[in-house]
């Protein structure tokens, strides 16, 4: 086992807890050996005096959803009455971020607590790396049951892939190889495509919903993912959900947009009134989907012991931004393009409101999830911490920075693909073309060699304070920029001139965790 083994880890912990003597817990060795890993550890902490259930775990995650595109968060248009309310009664995370500004390395970072560039996930469309380790695998085989519904863009879907949901840990799977509008196609479990009719969050919700009942039925708990088509252009929304944003204001009407046409795929423009329109139409269905989900879950008692932690994966893309106080958007390091909405739902343990300033990102969940269930985090570099302090209120600031790197794919080496080409080919049609083609394929190489050239890109270091962003503005002259984001939100004051000494040290920080990056990245941690 690549990670500490789990068993051995809750007997210690037993041990420790209890001062019982290890033949007094002999007796369970047999689940284990029966893999009924939940059962064990459940029936090692009874005898520790803890009878708690182990929490269900649901990861939901909007596509190209900006931190402002909530009502919550003070939107002037949007309605989302169902984040609205998670952010009410649950954990509101104010400073949450993606942990990449584009979609897919932000996707590893979630199921690894490790930053994309550490596997070559440097963009869109690059997979992720078969030795990665995922928290679907580590809870997989403590006994959860796992599913992923949705978008998945890690590479392709299809069962020969071998970075398809199932290689990462997933017991079953409905997904896309990228993103998807109404009538989506899905692969399941790797299976051919195959089309769905009607709106795509509610459909990827339902799937979700039938998956939890198997788990119910056979008594495990279940960790499921639903990654969202929405709100990714182009869009397309119920007639119903169009109407709620028939008479925004009148100067979008003026300005045109660039997008991708429903009808070819290929590039458009469109007046930015009917783009906005189509896109917080599919907000809001995908709000409405997400309150089905937690309805649900009501109905049937699972509710007050599940978690459910949403977020979006990267800032607002060009449209929506406009709405945004932020400087950037969807692909920069700058607020508006890493920041999104972040709440955690958990009735049993967060049984009224809260609301946090932390610094938090989305490589912090795996970390996090294995500290709430008790399983030791892989024994490799991690870039997350556990937030569970936070939770349990003890977090009052993030004891290490966040860190951010675009990494500059001029000075990648592509002699030696990772996975051969065939692997890498998708599956699922979607809209938008790429490259000629109307799904999406994908790649990752070897990175064997390590110069100074593979420390450029822009690359960001988040402490509670300030946050410097080194090269920032790509096409300009190489930069340094210090800014104090508790007071200056927009990133408008350059400080780096007024603190040099606060710069170098941050610029000396970011420097050492880019040595430990690319370290990994040669594939040293596999070793």
């Amino acid at each position: 086992m690549p990670y500490p083994d789990p068993c051995d880890f809750a007997i210690n912990q037993c041990s420790q807890k209890t001062g019982k003597k290890e033949e007094k817990i002999n007796a369970f060795i047999q689940l284990k050996n029966r893999g009924l890993l939940i059962l064990y550890i459940s029936l090692l902490f009874a005898l520790a005096g803890c009878t708690e259930p182990a929490p269900n775990i649901i990861l939901l995650m909007g596509d190209d959803h900006g931190w402002d595109e909530t009502g919550y968060n003070g939107h002037p248009h949007l309605q989302t009455p169902v984040l609205d309310e998670m952010a009410a009664s649950g954990l509101q995370l104010d400073r949450f971020y993606a942990g990449h500004p584009t979609c897919s390395p932000t996707r590893g970072s979630v199921l690894t607590g490790r930053h994309p560039n550490r596997y070559g996930t440097f963009t869109p469309n690059r997979s992720i790396r078969p030795e990665e380790i995922t928290i679907t695998q580590i809870l997989g085989e403590a006994g959860y049951a796992t599913g992923h519904f949705g978008k998945w863009h890690l590479g392709p879907v299809k069962a020969a892939s071998p970075t398809n949901p199932g290689a990462m840990g997933f017991d079953e799977w409905l997904s896309h190889d990228n993103f998807f509008e109404l009538n989506p196609y899905f692969s399941r479990n790797g299976g051919p495509p195959e089309q769905f009719h009607g709106e795509s969050s509610k459909i990827i919700i339902d799937e979700t919903i039938h998956f939890i009942e198997k788990a119910k039925k056979n008594k495990r708990p279940f960790f499921a993912v639903v990654w969202f088509g929405s709100p990714h252009e182009p869009y397309s929304g119920l007639q119903e959900d169009l109407a709620l944003y028939e008479n925004l204001p009148a100067k979008y009407k003026e300005q045109l947009f660039r997008l991708t046409s429903n009808e070819t795929g290929r590039p458009t423009q469109r007046p930015l009134d009917k783009v906005l329109q189509e896109r917080y139409a599919e907000i809001t269905a995908m709000d409405r989907a997400i309150g089905h989900l937690r309805d649900w879950l009501a109905k049937t008692g699972l509710r007050q012991n599940t978690i459910i932690w949403y977020c979006g994966d990267n800032g607002t893309s060009g449209d929506g931004i406009v709405t945004s106080p932020f400087r950037g958007k969807k692909g920069s390091v700058y607020e508006g393009g890493i920041r999104v909405p972040g709440i955690i739902e958990w009735p049993e343990k967060i049984n009224h409101p809260k609301r946090s300033p932390v610094n938090t990102v989305t490589s912090d969940i795996l970390p996090t999830i294995c500290e709430i269930v008790g399983l030791p985090v892989p024994d490799r570099p991690l870039d997350g911490i556990s937030l569970k302090p936070l939770l349990d209120g003890k977090m009052k600031e993030r004891p290490d920075p966040i860190l951010f790197w675009q990494f500059n794919t001029d000075a990648e080496l592509r002699s030696k693909p990772y996975i051969a080409p065939e692997l890498q080919k998708g599956t699922t049609p979607l809209v938008k073309m790429a490259g000629g083609h109307y799904t999406r394929n994908f790649r990752n190489f070897h990175q064997n060699e390590i110069g100074e050239q593979h420390f450029s890109g822009a690359s960001v270091l988040l402490g509670n304070r300030y946050k410097l962003v080194i090269d920032g503005q790509p096409g300009h002259e190489l930069s340094r920029e210090l800014f104090d984001v508790r007071a200056d939100s927009s990133e408008k004051i350059n400080l780096t001139k007024r603190m040099p000494g606060i710069a170098d040290s941050l610029e000396q920080q970011l420097r050492g965790w880019q040595e430990s990056v690319l370290k990994s990245l040669t594939g040293d941690d596999y070793k």
